[in-house]
């Protein structure tokens, strides 16, 4: 298994006369298989709520997601099962699959509703039980939730007891620290997007909404195909600019597919910059823009900076690897005349949507109704230039809505958030 890796400015002219130059630094990742290689066994822990609000239609249709899940795990792959409510417990402890019908008749029998939602209990005890399978396999978390996590008790300045909303984002953390990946359900309306988003872009994840009980199974098989692809696991971008380019000092680093996510840069003992990409796959290119500034450097093509991936592959038990260091040129002239990348740009605007959208959110919460409204239809306008016309309809149709008086529903703000991050597929 290799690293494909691929970069491109928005611009690659650059006019010398100036003394600094923006430029949008495309960069694709994608794990590149060879005949022989094998797919990678899968270390799967599913973490689900089985607080009251579950009971019913809700519960079943999870299971029956389950099931439909299990029956597509390949020899050698592991399962585990997590649930909780006020506390947590292991239905399925960390095992091989061997016996399917087992596990479903352990699961019908145990994971029945009721009591709260502290959903960092079932995420420590989830962390835990997949910690227990790592060796030479992908290990993701399913983590699914109708409701909101428990913030404590607050009396003025002082916290009382746990925040669960405040444990959840740590976990999160921690799992990324040691190669886990954190993928979220949001099932129903209740639930908190605003956590469940943070929880999935720093574990490296997807955040996935299932707004009726008829879409779990579809959902939930949509994201197995996607790690079912993996190749290579625990991926870092190494960046390293020349002296004169350097990155934006406000948000200067974002993925924009398969999801878009702001993504955290931290320095390395040499200088280099490092950012975290999680899992790699075989079908599916991870593409990140970094903002940078050029300064000034002498006429012709010149190298601004190195790029490389640090990662692990499961398949041969070794981690730390290496892919080719890349340089990234760019051809400062005197007589500019830009030289624009189609898709470099369709990549800019695709986060212009997602940070437009979160602009408009942020307002509607302030208060500022008709800065929201222009937000919303600025980022709906933004949509219909890359093709997205899935999300373009439902950012419209939100601003439509506050336009018209009306309050924006749970269903809605929740559309709104998903449509931000992704390209809608028909």
């Amino acid at each position: 298994m290799k690293v494909q890796l691929l970069s491109a400015l928005n611009d690659t002219n650059v006019d010398v006369t100036q003394l600094s130059n923006q430029r949008q630094l495309s960069i694709s990742i994608s794990s590149i298989a060879d005949e022989l290689d094998p797919s990678l066994p899968l270390n799967l822990c599913l973490i689900l709520d089985k607080s009251g609000s579950m009971h019913g239609e809700p519960m079943n249709t999870v299971i029956q997601a389950v099931e439909q899940l299990l029956a597509q795990l390949k020899p050698g792959d592991h399962i585990s099962i997590v649930a909780f409510a006020g506390t947590s417990e292991v239905i399925i402890p960390n095992q091989i699959v061997q016996d399917a019908e087992s596990i479903k008749s352990q699961l019908r029998k145990r994971l029945k509703p009721g009591g709260g939602t502290i959903i960092a209990e079932g995420l420590s005890l989830g962390i835990t039980e997949l910690l227990k399978g790592t060796k030479g396999a992908v290990s993701q978390a399913f983590l699914l939730t109708d409701g909101h996590g428990d913030r404590g008790l607050k009396i003025w300045k002082w916290e009382m007891g746990p925040n669960d909303n405040k444990r959840c984002l740590e976990l999160a953390q921690k799992a990324t620290r040691v190669g886990l990946t954190l993928n979220t359900f949001g099932f129903g309306n209740d639930w908190n997007q605003d956590l469940l988003e943070k929880i999935a872009d720093a574990g490296g994840g997807t955040l996935a909404y299932i707004e009726r009980p008829q879409q779990a199974v579809d959902q939930f098989t949509r994201l197995f195909k996607r790690i079912q692809s993996v190749g290579l696991t625990n991926a870092h971008l190494l960046l390293s600019l020349v002296p004169g380019v350097r990155l934006a000092e406000l948000k200067p680093i974002a993925q924009v597919a398969p999801e878009t996510i702001e993504l955290p840069v931290e320095t390395e003992a040499n200088g280099s910059l490092i950012v975290r990409l999680g899992d790699l796959m075989k079908d599916v290119k991870r593409v990140v823009l970094a903002n940078i500034y050029l300064g000034e450097l002498p006429p012709g093509e010149q190298v601004i900076g190195h790029i490389q991936i640090r990662y692990d592959d499961p398949a041969i038990n070794q981690e730390g690897l290496l892919s080719p260091l890349i340089p990234v040129y760019a051809n400062f002239t005197e007589s500019y005349q830009p030289a624009l990348d189609s898709q470099v740009i369709k990549s800019i605007l695709v986060l212009a949507k997602y940070r437009q959208t979160q602009v408009a959110e942020a307002k509607l919460e302030q208060g500022d109704r008709t800065g929201a409204i222009t937000m919303l239809q600025t980022a709906a306008k933004t949509a219909l230039q890359i093709g997205d016309i899935g999300a373009a309809t439902v950012l419209q149709s939100s601003a439509t809505r506050l336009q018209a008086g009306e309050e924006l529903s749970e269903a809605d703000r929740k559309k709104t958030r998903i449509v931000s991050k992704t390209i809608l597929r028909e």
